[in-house]
């Protein structure tokens, strides 16, 4: 954690960190991390109150330790005097046995003042949100601010989507129930079946045979809202991991998909996903801003464009977003997303559309995107979406993750008009 309080990604530092550890220690181990994070803005609240000044920034695995710690005592069914002596015993290991007294310190004065210190914690820590993105949420979504936090703070479930190319949903829910894994159908989205608990993709019958993808249910809204068409040719600028691009093609597994991204080494998923699920589609290293100058002349009935995002909408699942996201981060992202959107747009053919995508619940990133670049992108028109889970917004749809238990997306349909009566 200390690496991820440093600025390092989870999905980089964790694989790192987990390598010294025995098999049978590591789930303990992640979890321990990931709930930390979960909760890092309260614990951060709480242990200011404990420590008369912070650590040096060279021991911040000893504030990581007290964070940790304090998680176990609050959150987890861990005896307290076990948790309490394995995290002075970390210490120890690190080679830092001078903080042994101020962490044991740190974790007894919680137990002692527990209430109170909760007591005194300010809303967004309270809510375990950094306090620029509980004053946007509240602001933008204020009906559903305290869902949305309390969404941050749990397990994200395991939801998989059912090939209907291969097998019916409601056959293979009977193969997971007969192989007793018990899942739930979600009651708007024909291709989404959720697991009551998570599993290994190893366990799950047919999953190596390409019956069924891991993809979160509001993931599976973009096939839905694209609407591929046999025969069509589709342009996935930012492909990876290939989630979205396989459910196009086994829409319709006769269109001509090419899936492209930023880097050669991203673009492995991509292949993986399609290899296993039998789905033929090109793939192509490509900068999704500057696109355009590569493939044109070639043009595309379809273009799905999920952008890089804050990613605010799917922090249960990316819980270091809590630690090392700015607010200031936000404006590069939407430069970066107005760019890509005014690159793509002349690779969509006359009566073509293209589908913004970005899990994030900000208007900066959503809304104030499509209404920025609208009247810069020729013959652009702003189809109506519509369906459930999710609210209609000014310019698209989006979804929450307090909501059916999807991730929080943003959806926005745009097609290229044309007034000849020939296209």
């Amino acid at each position: 954690m200390a690496a991820v309080y440093g600025g390092e990604s989870l999905v980089r530092a964790l694989p790192k960190g987990l390598e010294s550890l025995s098999g049978e220690d590591r789930p303990l181990v992640q979890e321990l991390v990931y709930g930390t994070l979960r909760e890092w803005p309260r614990l951060e609240g709480i242990t200011s109150q404990l420590l008369r000044k912070p650590p040096r920034s060279k021991d911040a695995d000893i504030l990581c330790l007290i964070f940790t710690g304090i998680h176990q005592l609050s959150a987890l069914n861990v005896p307290s005097h076990a948790a309490v002596g394995e995290t002075v015993e970390a210490a120890k290991s690190l080679g830092k046995s001078w903080a042994t007294g101020l962490i044991n310190g740190c974790l007894r004065n919680y137990q002692r003042q527990k209430d109170d210190l909760e007591n005194h914690l300010a809303p967004h820590q309270k809510h375990a949100l950094p306090k620029w993105l509980w004053e946007q949420i509240c602001d933008q979504w204020p009906n559903e601010a305290e869902a949305i936090a309390r969404a941050s703070r749990t397990h994200p479930p395991m939801t998989l989507r059912v090939n209907l190319q291969r097998v019916s949903r409601e056959d293979y829910i009977a193969q997971l129930l007969h192989a007793d894994i018990p899942v739930t159908s979600h009651p708007h989205i024909a291709t989404a079946i959720t697991l009551q608990a998570p599993k290994p993709v190893s366990s799950i019958p047919g999953f190596q045979e390409g019956w069924s993808s891991v993809q979160d249910a509001s993931a599976q809204l973009a096939a839905q809202f694209l609407q591929p068409i046999n025969q069509e040719s589709i342009f996935d600028a930012c492909a990876a991991p290939g989630g979205k691009t396989c459910h196009l093609l086994e829409r319709a597994p006769e269109a001509q998909v090419l899936a492209a991204d930023i880097s050669s080494q991203r673009l492995v998923g991509v292949v993986e996903n399609s290899t296993r699920l039998d789905l033929p589609l090109e793939v192509a290293v490509l900068d999704a801003g500057q696109a355009a100058a590569t493939l044109l002349p070639k043009q595309f009935d379809a273009v799905l464009a999920d952008v890089p995002c804050s990613a605010t909408g799917v922090i249960r699942r990316n819980p270091d977003i809590k630690v090392t996201r700015k607010a200031t981060d936000i404006e590069s992202f939407s430069q970066q997303q107005r760019e890509i959107l005014t690159g793509l747009w002349p690779l969509v053919k006359p009566g073509g559309r293209l589908l913004y995508v970005t899990c994030s619940l900000l208007n900066a990133e959503n809304d104030e995107i499509i209404a920025a670049t609208q009247s810069n992108l020729p013959q652009c028109e702003v189809m109506p979406l519509s369906g459930k889970p999710g609210f209609k917004t000014r310019l698209g749809w989006q979804t929450l993750p307090s909501l059916e238990d999807g991730d929080g997306l943003y959806f926005s349909l745009l097609q290229k008009v044309t007034t000849d009566p020939n296209v």
